[in-house]
């Protein structure tokens, strides 16, 4: 029902007119791009009929309401709101702070401030070289007058130049103190200025405050049971940017408001992709954890849903494959969908499973992690000390991983290398950006093996170890641009995530013996 709703919804999008907003879609469209998740929500009213409500995030073409959406939680843009009021009260501040900043009086004190400034430094700097000039020159007077005058006349030739110091150490202490007291009484001219802007600015801090948590009190949501939460509820006064604004929450709202039972909930991207996330146009995803979670925990309660994935242990009934065993080592085999380490809500993991069947085992067991929706090798030391040195093998990138990924496209390229610098999407968790200004680096090599059935099959060779790394730099557009099969976080979900890491090379701890040890995947 979501899907269709959502196909409908679409092809609105595709032949409607009412509006103009730049998805990005045209190929010789210019401006700003802004791609937006639309949502869909399944409802059922008091006569048991089904139907649909449409949403979109944030504004669309500038605007909060449109023909066959639901409005906004709380509308911003209401002429004769607080918001828009207020608003306008903060306009008048910035434009006399604006005003006073761009004063001819203000900005002369700065210039006279800076000139004064100037002046003083290098008056006050040509006599300290005078100083040092005069000394030196008094130094070689004294040196000479020693040998040629007689002790009394030396002594009273001797007490002259000291006078002729002490003469300019005084006019620099004057200068000094009249040049602090110019540089004084301009400072004051010009925080009679900064003063008043300072003051405006203050006034201004406030009055935005307030009406951030005024917005905070008004921004309130709806449950089935009638009780309404504010933002800042929530989020304990401080909610993120944007929260609220996202398709899903408009959708329960207005139900909640117009007594129908929601049914189902579906949302999808429309439009180019953001540059540091990964979208797909048409593509469907989850709300996101930072901002909509908290919002939803509250919309949803007490309404019977699916299962949450993150809970179920999807680990059970699989079995982990040894590959390889000695008295310091193991190499299992992780199946797809199987954690790594405990998570916050599931404990089944390799480590778990490594620590009931090597009891006597020290140290953290596992040495490095596959995300848990990857299959492939996984080392297993069985020692604090074996450990250690596995660990310092990875440090120093010494081992060797080859991953093998089926793609959902044709890849032109035969080979290639993916430089994308990677941190985690603060507000939605655990999915990763592309960033370049606060991303740790992230490189992978990559190859085609074949092609077929319009996929194609590759190898990545990780040289850096980042969350999520080949999944991002599979499906980002400055990347390859082409999901992994399976992926549900960056591309289309199927019945696994179809990466698996094949091989691994290492050097053993104690035989020293370089390893490699594969497993073909099961896809």
């Amino acid at each position: 029902m979501s899907v269709i709703a959502a196909k409908e919804l679409q092809h609105y999008l595709e032949n409607q007119t009412a509006f103009e907003h730049n998805f990005g879609l045209e190929k010789d469209q210019n401006g700003l791009v802004i791609g937006k998740m639309f949502g869909v929500l399944v409802v059922q009213n008091q006569q048991k009929e089904l139907g649909y409500l449409w949403a979109f995030s944030g504004k669309l073409a500038e605007q909060n309401f449109h023909q066959y959406f639901v409005p906004t939680v709380f509308d911003m843009l209401q002429e004769d709101g607080f918001y828009k009021q207020e608003e306008a009260v903060l306009n008048e501040y910035n434009r006399k702070i604006e005003h006073l900043e761009t004063a001819s009086d203000y900005l002369n004190s700065i210039q006279n401030l800076e000139n004064t400034k100037a002046q003083a430094e290098n008056e006050l700097k040509e006599q300290k070289q005078n100083i040092k000039i005069g000394k030196k020159l008094r130094s070689e007077q004294r040196a000479k007058a020693e040998t040629e005058l007689s002790t009394e006349a030396f002594d009273i030739y001797k007490n002259q130049l000291n006078s002729e110091s002490q003469k300019e150490s005084i006019t620099l202490k004057k200068m000094m103190h009249y040049w602090n007291h110019k540089i004084e009484a301009t400072s004051q001219e010009l925080a009679e200025f900064t003063n008043k802007i300072n003051t405006l600015k203050e006034e201004r801090k406030q009055k935005s405050s307030a009406l951030q948590q005024q917005l905070f009190e008004k921004y309130a949501f709806l449950n089935q049971y009638g009780n309404s939460k504010s933002l800042g509820e929530i989020f304990d006064g401080n909610p993120p940017a944007g929260a609220g604004e996202c398709a899903a929450p408009k959708l329960l709202h207005y139900a909640f408001q117009h007594q129908l039972k929601p049914i189902a909930l579906a949302e999808f991207w429309w439009g180019q992709s953001p540059k540091s996330e990964v979208r797909k146009h048409q593509q469907f995803y989850p709300a996101c954890t930072g901002k909509c979670e908290p919002i939803l925990a509250h919309m949803l309660e007490g309404i019977t849903m699916d299962d949450n994935p993150f809970q179920t242990n999807t680990a059970k009934g699989k079995e982990l494959e040894l590959v390889f065993e000695d008295e310091h080592l193991v190499v299992v085999n992780k199946p797809a969908e199987f954690l790594s380490v405990p998570g916050k809500r599931v404990t089944d993991s390799v480590y778990t499973r490594m620590k009931n069947q090597y009891p006597n085992a020290t140290g953290p067991l596992v040495v490095h992690r596959l995300d848990m929706s990857t299959s492939g090798l996984l080392l297993v030391a069985k020692s604090s000390e074996i450990h250690k040195k596995l660990q310092s093998q990875f440090i120093k990138r010494q081992i060797k991983k080859r991953y093998v990924a089926l793609l959902n496209g044709d890849i032109s390229d035969e080979e290639g290398f993916i430089n994308l610098p990677l941190r985690v999407d603060l507000d939605n968790r655990p999915n990763q950006l592309v960033c370049y200004e606060y991303g740790k680096s992230a490189q992978t090599k990559w190859e085609v093996i074949k092609r077929y059935d319009g996929k194609t099959l590759v190898y990545f060779y990780p040289i850096t170890g980042r969350t999520h790394q080949l999944r991002v730099h599979a499906a980002h557009p400055l990347g390859l641009n082409t999901p992994i099969v399976g992926d549900d976080l960056y591309g289309t979900k199927a019945n696994r995530l179809h990466l698996h890491a094949e091989s691994i090379t290492f050097q053993h701890p104690i035989t020293k013996e370089l390893m490699t040890i594969a497993v073909d995947a099961d896809f």
